[in-house]
């Protein structure tokens, strides 16, 4: 597919509701339809890596799947070798991981995908550098979006306010087009009802999972270490504990620890590495006792998977389109958010190129839907499987899949085809109906003939690196 340019066609304007990394993505692939595009923000914007206002699990551990790598480089060419020469690491999936999974610990098989791990600081910095380099794109930063201007058969514009550049007292930003990008807190659905149309029918799953993150300085000699990520097993009737340490660039490890409803984790340094010492097997808090901590503790529980239906909406204004997390929002256990944003955004490019004009808004939901599809199902199938987790219930059919699940990931441990089929559907490169091919169901039912890992798989120079005393008691 050729690379897109950055310029917008003659005509058409488009605003886009935040300024976030799926914002700028959205502002990006409007920019090859769009003569004029406006992303208004509602903080100030920062001139390099800096943390950003507005983004609260920014310090907590962030990947970018293969699947959504792609997608963001058919929007912003060259977007890969920038975050790479900016020291983001690109880790080989299952080469780099050295994972404990529901199954046992994993083979490190040869890559089958990938994903990009850096800070969320620069991923966001790069992202809206580029986008913010098309000409057709302006950001208005401490501006905030008040209320559509339109009508509940067509949106035309934004009204917005502020401090910001063109900020100030109300006015009305026209557009063809209007993208709500503003996150899990969108205003959409009170803006909807204001209109006077029905209110959408939204779907949640909650598994009362808290998070809590902290840095620190990797141990001389760890630059290129694998990542780690010890899993709960959800078969088990306790609550889900999970942890993962994530290199990222500046010699740095984040380290994520979390648990469901009963287990959650605290902010209290003292108590962190304890904590990551009790997961299903202790080598997070025992690579943790040699490193250097940079941070407090940040802790987190906005992590409910909520997904709003509008796409089954009875009826729906043209000129309005609503994309990443303002749409649907996953456990970030798996990743995916952003993920699922980049494919939103490549869905919004697609249809304004196919066929601009009349039902186009509603065909963006329709795609943006299917796009989010797998990451929901993932995330809200394993999450209602803890203890106290709230939401529907599955049906017989949902229980079947999860225990066939449960297969895949055990066989995926030490069966290379198998552990394929899985990452490409985690990572988003294929689509879930990957992981019942006649191939993959012959060896995940096949009889079990194997003795599990007994350790975690590190490499003799990964455990050489690993040596020196740690740094503290």
């Amino acid at each position: 597919m050729p690379s897109d340019s950055g310029r917008g066609p003659a005509g058409g304007r488009a605003v886009v509701i935040g300024g976030s990394l799926t914002g700028m993505l959205a502002a990006a692939a409007l920019a090859t339809t769009m003569a004029e595009v406006t992303v208004v923000e509602r903080y100030a914007v920062p001139d390099g890596p800096e943390p950003r206002q507005g983004v609260p699990q920014a310090r907590h551990a962030h990947l970018l799947w293969s699947g959504g790598i792609r997608a963001v480089e058919q929007l912003l060419p060259g977007v890969t070798e920038r975050l790479l020469a900016a020291g983001a690491r690109r880790i080989a999936v299952p080469a780099d991981l050295v994972m404990l999974t529901s199954g046992g610990w994993l083979t490190r098989f040869p890559e089958h995908q990938f994903f990009l791990s850096c800070s969320r600081d620069l991923l966001d910095w790069v992202l809206r550098d580029l986008t913010a380099a098309r000409p057709a794109v302006r950001v208005l930063p401490a501006t905030s979006a008040l209320r559509p201007h339109g009508t509940a058969a067509r949106i035309s514009g934004v009204v917005v306010g502020g401090a910001g550049v063109g900020g100030g007292a109300e006015r009305v930003l026209e557009a063809d087009l209007v993208v709500d990008a503003s996150g899990r807190a969108s205003a959409t659905p009170r803006w909807l009802e204001a209109l006077g149309l029905p209110a959408v029918r939204t779907q949640v799953v909650d598994s009362g999972l808290g998070y809590a993150t902290r840095l620190f300085r990797a141990p001389a000699g760890t630059e290129d270490f694998p990542v780690v990520n010890i899993q709960a097993d959800p078969r088990q009737p306790v609550p889900g504990l999970n942890g993962t340490l994530l290199p990222i660039e500046g010699g740095r490890w984040v380290v994520t620890l979390s648990g469901t409803r009963g287990g959650r984790p605290t902010a209290d340094p003292g108590s962190f590495e304890a904590f990551a010492r009790g997961l299903r097997h202790p080598v997070i808090g025992e690579l943790i006792a040699r490193a250097e901590p940079l941070t407090d503790v940040t802790l987190s529980h906005s992590t409910v998977n909520q997904r709003r239906l509008y796409e089954k909406m009875p009826a729906w204004p043209e000129g309005l389109v609503v994309v990443g997390d303002a749409l649907a929002t996953y456990n970030p256990l798996y990743g995916h958010g952003m993920s699922v944003a980049a494919h939103h955004a490549l869905a919004l490019r697609d249809e304004t190129r196919r066929r601009p004009g009349p039902g186009l808004a509603r065909r963006v939901q329709t795609a943006a839907a299917r796009a989010l599809t797998a990451a929901w199902t993932m995330a809200s199938s394993q999450d209602l499987r803890y203890p106290g987790a709230e939401g529907e219930p599955p049906g017989p059919a949902e229980a079947v899949m999860s225990r066939y699940t449960d297969r895949v990931m055990f066989t995926a441990t030490h069966r290379a085809a198998v552990g394929r089929a899985l990452f490409d559907v985690m990572s988003l490169s294929s689509p879930q109906n990957a992981l019942v091919r006649p191939d993959v169901l012959a060896s995940a039912l096949a009889p079990v003939r194997f003795v599990p890992l007994p350790r975690p798989p590190f490499t003799a120079a990964e455990l050489d690196a690993l040596s020196d005393p740690p740094a503290r008691p």
